[in-house]
């Protein structure tokens, strides 16, 4: 049979045994929503747990939009548009609206990115930034978390009389979900704040997994630099299906819309499996979050939760823009031992930029061989990476098959990290995410 895997602009077919021992996991089927304008006015006249927009921003001195950069999917055009209209006629100009883009520790988003994301328009008659991680004059320094993270979150969004947040909720290969809170940390944090947010002991912790909420210290602490921050006055929170159509808009609280957001992307990405496979084979979603290597550990991650220790995963992924930043580059490429590496982290709490990414690539490997395809990173180089190049994902499975045998267990997952595999007795397999916001309900105070 033929599978059309996510890798690139365009995708990549690959042909794999038609046997029982083989399984297709897709994304559960969502429903495109049909009038998505419509349900957004609905979303910001009727919120979650709020007042409607247009009563939130009446007479107030400014207003900060915070969007997600170009490796999100993010329908920004549509979803901002809206915005802009109902501060406008609240009585707020355009020239006290700010929309920032979260970019954590990626680099600032170019002239076209910025209109490709916002359309012509909106890029041409408003003021849209880059939040810059790495420019710490540019931080307020309002306090550290009870993990004793130091908190120092971009000026404009603190200082700002009206804070919006805008984001894509999908699961999170260790702080659970991604959006609403996330959108502040990492998206609007300073290095030294992303780095504890990042931090050995942070990425070790086993409960720091994909879907989980409530017992995970990374959800944990991304909570109390948001509210440190100052929350937000408003979000809207976006879902995808795997054709990237809007399936859902919520809209409202911080603590309240985006949990309605993560219950819709649980429904639409969950797979439980009741026992793990020997072979994995999965993207990295194509283009744009297959564009460098640094994001492969999403795929990864996501392919661990139901391989077997000592199986396999196969990653596609094309790497149009090669490996990633230059720091990520010079640490992975200046690592000759990953779990020495790792060690030596954990035992001195020793922290650089992107260090999480080989940490979280590192706890893999203890248990799995990782193959890799790719045709934007040449094949020693890759090597460098801790994965083993082939030509062909074809080659890889059979690779795979010789060493685990012909009877070997195999899962395809076409979208890579999009989908979120787990098996039946794990926490995230056992509980949804109702059941798991409760727990968060106490222990953040909400």
């Amino acid at each position: 049979m033929t599978v059309k895997m996510r890798y690139g602009r365009e995708g990549l077919d690959i042909k794999l045994p038609d046997a029982p021992n083989v399984q297709i996991l897709h994304l559960n089927p969502a429903p495109q929503l049909t009038e998505p304008g419509k349900q957004l006015q609905q979303g910001l006249r009727e919120p979650i747990g709020t007042p409607p927009l247009a009563e939130l921003a009446t007479g107030r001195r400014d207003a900060c939009i915070v969007i997600s950069d170009v490796t999100r999917p993010v329908p920004n055009e549509l979803l901002v548009h809206p915005l802009l209209a109902v501060l406008e006629s609240a009585g707020l100009r355009r020239d006290d609206i700010l929309i920032l883009v979260a970019t954590g520790l990626h680099r600032v988003a170019t002239e076209a990115e910025v209109v490709a994301m916002l359309g012509r328009e909106i890029a041409a008659n408003y003021h849209v930034a880059s939040h810059q991680a790495r420019d710490h004059a540019s931080h307020v320094n309002i306090g550290t978390t009870p993990g004793e993270i130091p908190v120092l979150i971009d000026r404009r969004y603190v200082e700002a009389d009206l804070k919006i947040l805008v984001s894509l909720v999908e699961p999170h290969l260790f702080a659970g979900y991604s959006g609403g809170r996330k959108a502040i940390c990492p998206g609007l944090a300073a290095t030294d704040t992303i780095l504890g947010f990042h931090s050995p002991q942070i990425i070790e912790d086993p409960a720091a997994i994909t879907g989980n909420i409530g017992t995970n210290v990374a959800d944990a602490a991304a909570w109390h630099v948001a509210r440190l921050a100052g929350g937000a006055d408003f979000t809207v929170n976006c879902t995808l299906n795997e054709q990237r159509e809007l399936t859902g808009i919520f809209c409202g609280h911080l603590a309240e819309a985006p949990f309605a957001a993560m219950a819709l992307a649980e429904q639409q990405s969950k797979i439980v499996l009741d026992e793990p496979v020997d072979i994995t084979i999965t993207s990295n979603a194509g283009y744009p979050l297959d564009l460098t290597f640094y994001q492969a550990i999403k795929a990864a991650t996501a392919a661990a939760q139901i391989t077997c220790s000592g199986g396999t995963i196969i990653i596609c992924q094309e790497n149009a823009e090669g490996i990633g930043n230059e720091e990520y580059i010079e640490l992975m490429l200046s690592v000759d031992d990953p779990h020495e590496y790792v060690k030596h982290a954990l035992a001195t709490d020793e922290n650089h930029i992107d260090q999480w990414a080989l940490h979280q690539f590192e706890k893999i490997l203890r248990e799995h061989k990782i193959y890799n395809y790719s045709t934007g990173i040449p094949s020693e180089q890759q090597r460098q990476l801790f994965v083993e190049p082939v030509s062909s994902v074809e080659v890889g499975l059979e690779r795979a098959l010789a060493e685990h045998g012909p009877d070997a267990t195999v899962a395809v997952v076409p979208e890579g990290p999009y989908v979120m595999p787990c098996l039946a007795s794990d926490r995230v397999g056992r509980m949804s995410v109702s059941q798991m916001k409760e727990e968060c309900r106490a222990l953040y105070q909400w």
